[in-house]
């Protein structure tokens, strides 16, 4: 978590099963949950921008190419990090 900016004070509901995780992680590490869930947040929207950028450059890869197997390698990839597995 970046401390050299503001922080903005946010209220949400977890499952409970979420929030046991978090506060069993929180205590593992000697943290506050609110630390952790911050900590989580940073790292998932990190995973989500880097799944952007792969996206793309398979995008502009597929675009390029000319082999028929490789633009079928690409679209399937492409195809799982859009619709999943």
């Amino acid at each position: 978590m970046q401390t050299d900016e503001a922080s903005t004070r946010q209220s949400v509901n977890l499952p409970a099963h979420v929030s046991r995780r978090v506060r069993a992680i929180a205590k593992t590490k000697g943290l506050s949950s609110s630390k952790v869930i911050a900590d989580l947040v940073e790292s998932g929207l990190a995973a989500k921008e880097r799944e952007k950028e792969r996206f793309f450059e398979l995008a502009e890869q597929l675009a390029k190419s000319t082999s028929p197997s490789q633009q079928r390698r690409l679209k399937a990839e492409l195809a799982r990090l859009t619709f999943g597995s």
